[in-house]
């Protein structure tokens, strides 16, 4: 299928740090998931075959809680209840549905991970992301050895080969970052997931102006999905609400949801269109201009943030600031301007 309509689902996410029953409230998100992609798919009709959900739309984030405590209130099993009933939302619906949620790992009992994982018309998950890029929740580069061990650098950076193309994902602010989106285009990826929740506004913020300058850098589709309000928590609730958006291969905003719950944010993905632009030559084939050796080798000479960080456990919140400090103080120190 090179060509189907995809949709920026935009719901509000109902946040469980201090929820009585949290296990009962996610399962009550997963409900809400199930209604609203029902409901979407007989308004948009049988083109529909992605379904791209808010970033934490089960749980929202965590504060205060420490890593054990947040581990035991809002993250998921892979194999665990929640995964299988959004599985069966996919199948049900016969489309693809991604989901961004906090996770554990058999592999790392003390940690969890923010993952983003896409189920297939079958029910099955044919990606599992976890977020490379994170202020205060442990990522695989964290405890890097043993994940490339566990999993590999496929498990690390992967791209879904499906019937309706090579799909990946953007966590939140990894929109930010156009070295995850450039690899991942490298690796095959023509239409890249974002589950966001970020500040939105009637101009353009920097992830809106990332998303659509990752659309043009690698010739890709971006199908970003915004909270639709936050509650449960103290942070005013429309302060992450509304904006979703599905961006084309040449940075043009195809659709955009205004505020609330809404599935506005849906269009029609041409992937014979992006591929034709891919395979043509000229100086707006951008991918085919990349000198990745050169990059490769100058990256390597800079100290950024560095690998294992929890290999021998977890850290409080005040550690990550911490190694932030450090990583600024090697890259920007006295010897720099």
């Amino acid at each position: 299928m090179t060509a189907f309509t995809a949709l920026a689902l935009q719901m509000e996410t109902r946040a469980v740090n201090a929820a009585d029953d949290p296990r009962a409230a996610i399962a009550a998100a997963v409900e809400r998931i199930a209604e609203r992609v029902r409901g979407s798919a007989a308004w948009l009709g049988p083109g529909l075959r992605l379904v791209v959900l808010p970033e934490y739309v089960l749980t929202g984030f965590p504060m205060r809680e420490s890593f054990a405590e947040w581990r035991e209130r809002a993250a998921l099993d892979p194999g665990g209840p929640e995964y299988r009933a959004l599985g069966e939302i996919a199948a049900r619906h016969e489309l693809f549905l991604c989901v961004n949620a906090y996770e554990r790992d058999e592999h790392f009992p003390e940690l969890y991970f923010q993952a983003s994982v896409i189920l297939s018309p079958r029910g099955e998950a044919v990606l599992r992301y976890r977020r490379l890029h994170s202020m205060f929740t442990p990522t695989p580069y964290d405890v890097w050895e043993r994940y490339l061990d566990v999993y590999g650098i496929d498990g690390v950076l992967p791209v879904a080969r499906t019937e309706i193309g090579n799909l990946a994902v953007l966590a939140s602010e990894e929109v930010l970052m156009p070295e995850l989106a450039r690899t991942l285009a490298l690796r095959g990826a023509e239409v890249f997931c974002h589950p966001t929740s970020e500040a939105s506004s009637p101009a353009l913020t920097p992830k809106a102006i990332a998303r659509r300058a990752r659309a043009v850098e690698n010739h890709a589709y971006v199908v970003s999905a915004n909270s639709g309000g936050l509650s449960g928590i103290a942070i005013p609730g429309d302060s992450t609400n509304g904006g979703s958006e599905v961006i084309d291969h040449e940075g043009r905003e195809l659709a955009r949801a205004g505020t609330g719950e809404s599935l506005v944010a849906a269009a029609e993905l041409d992937l014979t269109a992006l591929r034709r632009h891919r395979r043509r030559p000229g100086m707006g084939n951008l991918l085919s201009r990349v000198k990745t050796g050169l990059w490769a080798e100058e990256y390597a000479r800079h100290d950024g943030e560095r690998p294992g960080g929890l290999a021998a456990g977890p850290r409080d919140r005040a550690w990550f600031t911490a190694r932030q400090r450090e990583t600024i103080d090697r890259l920007y120190g006295e010897a720099r301007p």
